[in-house]
């Protein structure tokens, strides 16, 4: 979600190739080791693998330069998503979303393109009014963001228009 509002939907390669992969890797091990039948097996399964892998890339790649080509200004959380992928509950979800090598091709086309890349401490991105500045305590399932003050906004709307405006403090004043 941007601070505009508009959300990209997560395409979720790996959870609609999970089928295929299982198959593939039932038929890998019920192969003899050592077989021609199980090599051409792996060989199957490298495959299925390498193509959600490629399906990822793209989608990562595509997107970011879309956001660069669309913004003077991209500011993003500075996730740390070597230690979030260690929570077991959200890895997989996590790693099919490939945040991280969407955060690199942000930066690459940043660089190639001439515009600002800015990455923010996460802290309190989704907990803080954007409006007023309060806190708000929510647990993670809670997706709307209510605040006393009377905003009323997606979760993710609200942390974007604080990373937005964390981005422009930290930059300063753009576009003169």
């Amino acid at each position: 979600t941007d601070s505009n509002g508009e959300t990209v939907e997560n395409p979720r390669h790996l959870r609609k190739g999970e089928e295929r992969l299982k198959q593939s890797q039932r038929i890998v091990s019920k192969r003899k080791k050592g077989g021609k039948n199980r090599a051409k097996a792996r060989v199957v399964l490298g495959k299925r693998h390498l193509k959600i892998s490629r399906q990822r890339k793209d989608f990562a790649v595509k997107l970011a330069r879309c956001v660069i080509q669309s913004n003077d200004l991209v500011a993003y959380e500075d996730l740390r998503i070597r230690n979030m992928v260690r929570n077991h509950n959200l890895a997989k979800s996590i790693s099919d979303a490939s945040w991280y090598q969407f955060r690199v091709w942000l930066e690459y086309f940043g660089k190639v393109f001439g515009k600002t890349t800015v990455a923010v401490p996460p802290e309190r991105t989704s907990q803080e009014c954007s409006r007023c500045g309060v806190i708000v305590q929510k647990t993670l399932s809670t997706r709307t963001h209510a605040c006393q003050c009377g905003c009323v906004l997606d979760r993710d709307h609200n942390a974007a228009r604080n990373i937005l405006g964390r981005g422009l403090s930290t930059v300063g004043h753009t576009g003169t």
